[in-house]
């Protein structure tokens, strides 16, 4: 009797184990994957997330995060987001989080570089994304 419910128990816990993975598992489009590997050869252990309809690849460093890159279902590359240290941004973000966010520390900063080949700087906090243009001036809250 022990056995039947410890087989039952384990069995139940391995269907769990198995929805909960299927339930994470992202399908990130062909043409997506395709342009990835087109654009980027090297990026190796790629994890997905779908962000605002878009699919973000991520790889890279310790974090696996080093490296952001984001493309539309139909696989078009829209930004690229390089992590950097925080205090490799510009004095002037670090002042405007300072005057506009007291007390907040910035979690995460990158440099940006989007489709046009336009480049910016991401700071966030408190779970958003503040863009800055190159010499530091505040664009938007993405």
């Amino acid at each position: 009797m022990k056995k039947a419910i410890l087989l039952s128990a384990t069995a139940c816990l391995f269907s769990i184990g198995i929805a909960a993975k299927a339930a994470n598992a992202l399908e990130v489009p062909a043409a997506v994957k395709q342009s990835l590997a087109k654009k980027y050869p090297n990026a190796t252990k790629v994890t997905w997330e779908k962000e605002k309809g878009n699919y973000e690849a991520n790889w890279g460093g310790k974090s696996g995060e080093d490296i952001s890159v984001t493309f539309t279902p139909k696989g078009d590359f829209v930004e690229e987001v390089d992590a950097i240290s925080v205090n490799q941004l510009p004095l002037a973000v670090i002042e405007y989080v300072k005057t506009n966010y007291k007390g907040t520390k910035i979690k995460e900063a990158g440099r940006v570089t989007n489709a046009a080949g336009k480049k910016m700087f991401e700071a966030e906090i408190k779970g958003k994304d503040l863009l800055f243009d190159e010499k530091g001036k505040f664009i938007k809250i993405d």
